[in-house]
């Protein structure tokens, strides 16, 4: 059995946090790479960055709720990289709110980019995926979903990344007849622009007494990307977090 291919590898949100330093941890495996995220300078600072040749990184500015993102993202890896081989939905976002003081547009702001963009951008890399012969897709929920805290009151946020994991676990089921491998992290508590400057109160909800960092969560994904018997998968990278409550 040959190992799961990862040269042609997408990333979503990658401008910034967790998705920056995935796309950089594949850029240092070997990997071609389709960056995107919705603000273009940021992205393109990102790009810079990231400092690969130009035939190893393409960007793709716009917000993944938009179709036309998808189908432009989907166009560059057929262009440029000559199809996929892994797709990693970085892109999300997330806020403290109480459940009395989130409106229903925020509530609509959460499901557009949580799940809305998570779902077309695969949808548009599937058939890539299926061409290639199988490949793995990951995606970024949070272990929030399943143990949420009095810390951070995130009720909407975390409706629409539960909806990350469903349709993780349901798509691992359709996708396997293709060999497709479809799985998730749930990152704890990790240091990134999401949480902000106060990251580091936060380590004693960990059991390691730490934040995590965003490398370790692109570990995570590049082990994912290689796991070639890892299916339906939600990998918690939390220090702990989960265990110790």
């Amino acid at each position: 059995m040959t190992d799961p291919r990862i040269d042609r590898v997408i990333v979503t949100g990658a401008s910034s946090g967790i998705g920056f330093h995935i796309a950089r941890r594949f850029l240092e495996a070997g990997a071609r790479v389709v960056i995107n995220a919705r603000d273009p300078a940021r992205l393109a600072r990102a790009r810079e960055e990231l400092g690969a040749p130009a035939d190893r990184i393409v960007p793709v500015a716009g917000a993944i709720g938009e179709p036309d993102t998808a189908r432009r993202i989907a166009e560059a890896a057929r262009a440029h990289l000559g199809g996929a081989d892994v797709l990693v939905n970085s892109a999300g976002i997330f806020a403290v709110r109480p459940f009395l003081e989130t409106s229903a547009a925020d509530l609509d702001a959460f499901y557009t980019t949580n799940v809305r963009g998570t779902f077309l951008v695969t949808q548009a890399i599937v058939p890539l995926l299926i061409e290639a012969g199988g490949g793995s897709v990951i995606n970024i929920g949070t272990v929030m979903v399943d143990q949420p805290t009095t810390e951070l009151p995130s009720s909407a946020a975390m409706a629409s990344k539960g909806g990350v994991h469903a349709l993780t676990r349901s798509l691992s089921v359709e996708l396997a007849p293709h060999r497709i491998r479809v799985n998730a992290i749930a990152p704890g508590i990790i240091r990134t622009p999401l949480i902000g400057a106060g990251a580091d109160a936060l380590a004693r909800l960990a059991l390691l007494r730490r934040v995590g960092e965003p490398t370790e969560t692109a570990e995570a994904a590049l082990y994912l990307a290689r796991a070639g018997f890892v299916t339906g998968a939600v990998l918690d990278v939390d220090g702990g977090y989960a265990h110790g409550r």
